[in-house]
């Protein structure tokens, strides 16, 4: 810390992460769990996009908004993960004020455009389901490039006012966070200037991006559920169900754990649970999608399989 225009009082250069645990004992065994969970979501989710590229099959507009979100995956988990690997092999956790504003920017970024596309897929599956026959023109491939363009552009605006904001609280007291990575909640508890703007705006940043898309999404799948019950087939609606439980699955891990760690700004004694919170958020999540989205699906299976024995696609 660096000492303030006051004289009295210290400017904080850097942060201490606390990290997963003190104990020197478990700090390897738990880099060594990470690096594997690491590698796994790099690879698996490089695997899914490899194969999205390389099946023609799947040149349609769900897979390319997976595409995009398996890169939104791989990320998220490299925003946080790479850092603590280096904190647990190090008896250094401090983290400059500038890199952990950096890292709060990306996490924001990513995660909102994650909530975005998130929705955009949804509304997806209730255009193929519901309007088959307009799917073509309404999901265009324009269309598909503008809301993913769109879906980045808010997220960029929310992340850079989110991290905007943070840079103008003062740190002049403790500096050390109870976690792995920096997010707002841990740096509003250490702030020494009041953060009530702060918490407002991310109060309405929780409702545009989190509160809104869920709405959306939950309204597309009633439709696509009452489009569903309308088939006669067993096997029709098998088919139809099995294209949205796997992103039903993906939606719910995904907005039960943001919901979680936002939900409880100012609990200071929460701060262990929270680290599950995010580990779940930042490194299970993106490590389990991959396995979501090809457990159950043929034609990502097959492909994997061709990418891997470099086999040609049939014609």
């Amino acid at each position: 810390m660096d000492p303030g225009a006051s004289g009295n009082e210290s400017v904080v250069t850097e942060f201490v992460l606390l990290g997963l645990t003190n104990t020197p004992a478990l700090q390897p065994i738990l880099f060594i769990i990470f690096l594997l969970a690491y590698v796994a979501t790099v690879g698996g989710n490089f695997s899914i996009l490899a194969a999205i590229l390389a099946e023609p099959k799947l040149h349609t507009p769900m897979y390319f908004f997976l595409g995009n979100l398996s890169l939104l995956d791989v990320g998220c988990i490299s925003v946080s993960v790479p850092a603590m690997l280096g904190h647990f092999m190090s008896n250094n956790k401090s983290i400059l004020y500038r890199s952990c504003l950096s890292q709060l920017f990306f996490f924001h970024l990513l995660a909102g455009v994650d909530c975005f596309l998130l929705t955009v897929m949804a509304y997806d599956r209730y255009l193929a389901i519901c309007q088959p026959l307009t799917y073509s023109t309404r999901m265009s491939w324009g269309v598909q490039r503008a809301l993913a363009g769109v879906s980045c552009v808010f997220s960029f605006s929310n992340a850079l006012t989110q991290t905007v904001t943070v840079s103008t609280l003062n740190f002049c007291g403790p500096n050390v966070i109870n976690h792995f990575y920096c997010d707002l909640p841990q740096l509003f508890q250490l702030s020494c200037s009041s953060t009530q703007l702060n918490e407002q705006l991310l109060f309405v940043a929780a409702a545009f991006m989190g509160v809104a898309p869920l709405v959306l999404i939950t309204v597309s799948y009633g439709h696509v559920a009452a489009a569903v019950l309308r088939i006669r087939s067993a096997e029709g609606r098998k088919k139809a169900f099995s294209t949205c439980g796997s992103h039903l699955t993906v939606v719910g891990i995904f907005y039960g754990t943001g919901v979680f760690s936002y939900m409880r700004l100012g609990s200071v004694e929460a701060s262990d649970k929270d680290k599950g919170i995010g580990i779940l958020n930042t490194i299970i999540s993106p490590m389990l999608n991959p396995v979501i989205y090809s457990l159950r699906n043929p034609d990502v299976q097959g492909a994997l399989r061709r990418v891997f024995t470099r086999r040609q696609p049939p014609t």
